[in-house]
């Protein structure tokens, strides 16, 4: 007598089930073993870091008393050692670390490490989508509120999109730098201080002062999206040929001012990157002349200009110093050549 067909179903199914249970059980294992292992490996890099420490700690008490050719032993090793500190960091990126200040207080403490390339390349991939997105959504409403929406609705609208952009962007590149993305110094702050500023702006009440300031803020919005807009096409074409020689990290990121492997097309996106850094000391000079007004009463004003005058100096400084730095190995190379 044959078997009725949902007994046969059933079987079926409970033999799948055995199976997953079985594969479920191996995973947990596997994910057990895991764990150990990364609690070895952080284990182990922790104790390097410190045995390298106090090595350099002696190097440099010996680099006074030793002679020529130890000299030179110890700047070799002091090279080996930074070497092998760059391999630290990327095997970092591949473990469980504990979050940073900012993250702590936002997240809270939670795991934010992704463990395989695929998961970090396509987190960074939606980033910059994000940032490619949002800027041309932020250059349209910045041209809306200034040639058709005069209302102080539509401008806070404006603001608060500007809020939370730049926060989102500092989650996120937090993120992405617990994973190992080499992104540091100034253009990281660059997103925190833009944040405060957005944040003045729209804390700033409706009155003469604000109208007076209002359409040059907006027209710089506008300015500042467009020049983004051309640089996450300039960036990224750069990020992809020098990745695909491998002499840049897959989580490279673009950003919103000028780095060292940023050098083709150099004399192309200079001049609107420093014109948009006077166009920020232009708006620093404007509110410092607002605020002298006697019927100036809002702090918002002397805040702004100080925010302003803080982001040209900070993207100023720091393009030149980049673009100093590239000249001067740009001449060692020369020199060695000839």
């Amino acid at each position: 007598m044959s078997k009725p067909k949902f007994q046969t179903e059933w079987e079926e199914i409970d033999e799948e089930y055995q199976q997953l249970q079985e594969t479920h059980k191996i995973y947990r294992q596997k994910l057990e073993e895991l764990t150990n292992l990364q609690t070895t490996c952080s284990g182990a890099i922790s104790k390097q870091r410190k045995c390298l420490k106090d090595l350099r700690r002696s190097l440099t008490k010996g680099s006074q008393t030793c002679d020529e050719k130890e000299l030179e032993l110890i700047t070799d090793i002091r090279l080996q050692i930074k070497e092998k500190e760059n391999v630290f960091f990327d095997m970092e990126a591949y473990l469980p670390k504990r979050n940073g200040l900012y993250l702590n207080l936002v997240l809270g403490n939670v795991n934010v490490t992704l463990l395989s390339n695929q998961a970090k390349f396509a987190y960074k991939d939606e980033y910059e989508k994000f940032k490619l997105y949002m800027t041309i959504i932020l250059m349209f409403g910045a041209i809306t509120c200034l040639f058709f929406l005069n209302y102080r609705v539509s401008d806070e609208i404006f603001n608060f999109l500007l809020v939370w952009y730049y926060c989102t962007l500092t989650i996120r590149e937090s993120i992405l730098m617990c994973n190992g993305s080499r992104i540091k110094g100034w253009w990281v702050s660059h997103h925190y201080v833009s944040t405060f500023l957005s944040g003045v702006m729209l804390t700033w009440p409706q009155g003469p002062m604000y109208q007076r300031f209002r359409s040059q803020f907006l027209a710089f919005s506008i300015y500042q999206s467009f020049v983004q807009f051309l640089q996450y096409y300039y960036q990224s074409g750069c990020l992809y040929r020098l990745r695909t020689l491998g002499e840049r990290n897959q989580l490279d990121l673009t950003v919103e001012g000028f780095q060292s492997w940023m050098w083709r097309g150099l004399t192309f996106l200079l001049p609107f990157l420093f014109f948009g850094h006077f166009w920020q000391l232009y708006n620093s000079v404007t509110l410092f002349r607002l605020g002298g007004l006697e019927d100036c009463k809002e702090w918002q004003v002397f805040m702004l200009a100080l925010t302003f005058l803080i982001l040209f100096l900070g993207n100023s400084l720091t393009t030149l110093k980049v673009v100093h730095q590239k000249l001067q190995k740009n001449q060692e190379k020369m020199q060695k050549n000839d």
